[in-house]
């Protein structure tokens, strides 16, 4: 299998599907990683794609890190060029432009629950288990993705103990949007990516960007900031066909501009 066929990106009605393709569990390697960052970093450039939804191939979503691909530690700088490629691998998702639906088909551990926590929506088949394993194989590592989507005792079992949860558990706590079945988890995704699609191209990238920035900023700031993206996007032209299109009681055309 070629690096090009590790992770698949096909792109229509200006939605990108990126699957996962590296059989049996989708565990990630560098070869890998590094294929997520470029698709991703397209995706952000390419005016033909306005959302994005990431699944696995198979019954695994990701397994996690391939632990036969770990950095060797008798070579001096390895591991710190291992970690940096690990880190933007989540920030490539993360930093994308456009939205990324996450749409888990199977098992999402350790590093791949990292790529989960970092999408913008979430979907999980009814199979889905999620989990920190990394105590249980002489690692560290995770709190930083997993307090976004857990409490504190939560992620700290998780953290210490490798505590699995189900979908229908995530579901429960307000951490996915839906649980569906296998077979109808991406038709679900894309139903979704179809309606972010059919906004305006500036005013998701705005909305994506406001999320970002706002997260972990103070309430006026952040305010201050949603405002100043207000003022640029109203001087848009998709800005005032949205507005045209509301008063004719049309569909808006928009044009990314």
């Amino acid at each position: 299998m070629s690096d090009q066929d590790i992770v698949l990106c096909e792109v229509s009605d200006h939605i990108a599907l990126v699957t996962l393709n590296r059989p049996p569990v989708n565990a990630l390697d560098r070869a890998m990683r590094d294929r997520i960052i470029a698709i991703f970093d397209e995706i952000s450039e390419r005016d033909d794609v306005r959302v994005a939804v990431l699944t696995g191939n198979g019954k695994a979503f990701c397994a996690g890190a391939d632990l036969r691909a770990r950095p060797d530690l008798a070579k001096v700088g390895a591991f710190h060029d291992h970690n940096r490629v690990t880190r933007e691998t989540s920030n490539s998702i993360g930093e994308c432009s456009k939205p990324v639906i996450a749409a888990i088909n199977g098992v999402a551990l350790g590093a791949g629950m990292g790529l989960m926590a970092f999408c913008d929506i979430m979907l999980a088949c009814q199979e889905a288990t999620f989990g920190m394993p990394e105590i249980d194989v002489g690692l560290a590592g995770g709190a930083a993705m997993m307090r976004t989507m857990f409490g504190r005792s939560t992620m700290r079992r998780m953290m210490y103990t490798g505590l699995r949860l189900d979908a229908a558990e995530l579901y429960r706590r307000g951490i996915i949007e839906m649980v569906t079945t296998r077979e109808n988890l991406v038709p679900e995704a894309l139903k979704i990516a179809r309606e972010i699609a059919s906004k305006a191209p500036l005013g998701i990238r705005y909305a994506k960007q406001s999320c970002n920035m706002v997260e972990n900023m103070p309430q006026r700031d952040a305010y201050r900031i949603e405002q100043n993206f207000t003022m640029a996007l109203a001087a848009t032209e998709d800005a005032l066909e949205a507005r045209t299109a509301m008063l004719e009681k049309r569909k808006p055309v928009f044009k990314g501009r």
